[in-house]
């Protein structure tokens, strides 16, 4: 068999088309007609509002300390229950699990992408044989023919010369989906992480509720049996009891609606962690929860081109503009190689022998010259595609802006607003006691001392509600800072 040398090497003469079209890959790939990656500006104010709704919190300025976004969510979160709540939810929510399995999906749908960068190579043996009557054959005397073939190859089929980076332009895009998936799968741990802690919130929140609402049945209950007594002693009017009994029976109305949301409440984390709940992990009290409240924000371009969701908008839009490459490219022509290299014999013993040398190479050349603008279109659907990319990357970014914002908002007035509402429970209180001191003097009617406690009982539950909506602001602004990817 007679051989050929390149660069060195020694190459059989059969293998040659191969050899040929491996080298010929290796100096056309990494031309594309991919266009310049596309910058668009942000599209937002380079501070964040600054105003008395965002207070003078003189930590978001602080430089020294690590930001919202880089503290990780076990240093965030104090609470040693709820870390374990989050752990186990991040180790069985379905939803994540299923955002994980894209990541393995995409990567399998890129390494499909990068085979077709490289000859697909098979090997294959085959033997033929045939019988030929004796009337038919030619040989003389007549008699049958049996005659046999064997042979044993490597083929290429229908590899593509990448000269106008048309699968290099689909590699770029399938990696950058890649990268966007990683991206969505993040920001689904990171919501996942934000939900499990609201939903223990509300949960810790509505058992408060209950609780309140219990004591207030129970101080009415005792007011009804006092108003019932002094009526069986002619002092009070039965307009008293019955006001009396109608606020028991509004306080037990409360509790059995409190119930009811604990449980669903229960259930609602329970399907969020995706694991039987562990009651022990629900032993604390809303009061002694508290979160990491100091940490700096950083600026807008420094904090929200750091956030998943925006990383996941940036990498849907250069893999857009990969597209475009792949498009462009079926302006051009394609070649395509067809070839195989092995040895063939009519005997199985000579099939390796010297001279059963056998190979067959075919190119083909495939130019497009009218396809009614079927393939302008499809480059103008490309481009169409990424500019609408470019529009709703620049959308993501505006829609972060906000939420940081309205965060911020509520962090800077929470406080200041709990610090009110928990006056107005004290002067409520004081308003209930007199207001029953006035009754049992005779001075007032029982509907005073209704009016009075309904309040108190209505302040008692908006300054539980907003001890827990403030908690819950600081788990939304430490979501939308872009914290919880460590």
């Amino acid at each position: 068999m007679s051989r050929r040398h390149f660069f060195g090497f020694r190459v059989p003469t059969m293998l040659k088309p191969l050899f040929v079209a491996s080298l010929a890959l290796g100096l056309v790939t990494g031309c594309t007609l991919i266009p310049d990656e596309p910058h668009p500006d942000l599209p937002i104010a380079k501070t964040w509002p600054e105003g008395p709704a965002y207070g003078s919190d003189e930590s978001r300025k602080d430089q020294t300390s690590p930001l919202w976004s880089d503290v990780s969510w076990q240093s965030f979160f104090g609470d040693p229950r709820l870390k374990r709540l989050i752990q186990v939810a991040l180790d069985n929510n379905r939803d994540f699990r299923v955002a994980v399995l894209n990541i393995e999906a995409s990567r399998a749908s890129l390494g499909e992408t990068e085979a077709n960068l490289l000859p697909h190579v098979t090997a294959g043996a085959s033997e033929s044989a045939s019988r030929t009557p004796a009337d038919l054959a030619s040989a003389f005397p007549s008699r049958p023919i049996t005659s046999r073939d064997y042979s044993a190859k490597l083929g290429v089929t229908s590899f593509e010369l990448d000269l106008f980076g048309r699968l290099q332009s689909l590699t770029q895009q399938a990696q950058e989906t890649l990268l966007a998936t990683e991206s969505a799968a993040m920001t689904t741990r990171i919501s996942l992480i934000a939900e499990v802690a609201n939903d223990y919130l509300t949960l810790l929140g509505d058992r408060k509720l209950l609780a309140l609402t219990e004591d207030t049945l129970k101080s009415r209950e005792e007011s009804l049996v006092l108003v019932r007594r002094t009526f069986e002693k002619g002092i009070y009017s039965a307009v008293d009891v019955a006001q009396a009994r109608t606020a028991v029976e509004t306080a037990r109305a409360s509790r059995t609606a409190y119930v009811r949301q604990l449980a669903q409440d229960r259930n609602a984390l329970q399907l969020v962690i995706g694991a039987p709940l562990d009651e022990t992990l629900l032993e604390a009290d809303l009061d002694d929860i508290r979160f990491t409240e100091t940490a700096p924000v950083g600026l807008p371009s420094e904090v929200l081109l750091h956030r998943p969701d925006i990383t996941e908008a940036e990498h849907a839009l250069l893999a857009a503009n990969a597209n475009i490459g792949a498009v462009r490219a079926a302006f051009f022509p394609s070649i395509t190689l067809t070839g195989s290299a092995g040895t063939a014999s009519a005997r199985l013993t000579n099939l390796f022998q010297p001279g059963s040398g056998n190979w067959t190479f075919g190119p083909s050349v495939s130019m497009p010259l009218f396809d009614a603008g079927l393939t302008q279109a499809q480059l103008d659907n490309a481009k169409a595609t990424r500019d609408m990319d470019i529009a709703q990357y620049e959308k993501t970014v505006q829609t972060a802006f906000r939420e940081v914002a309205d965060a911020l908002a509520a962090k800077g007035t929470y406080t200041d607003q709990i610090t009110a509402q928990a006056a107005l429970v004290d002067a409520s209180a004081d308003s209930y006691h007199l207001s029953k001191a006035r009754y049992e003097h005779g001075v007032d009617s029982y509907l005073s001392v209704l009016d009075s406690e309904r309040s108190l009982f209505s302040a008692q539950q908006t300054l539980v509600s907003l001890r827990v909506s403030r908690l819950s602001n600081l788990v939304t602004l430490y979501k939308v800072l872009g914290g919880g990817q460590s």
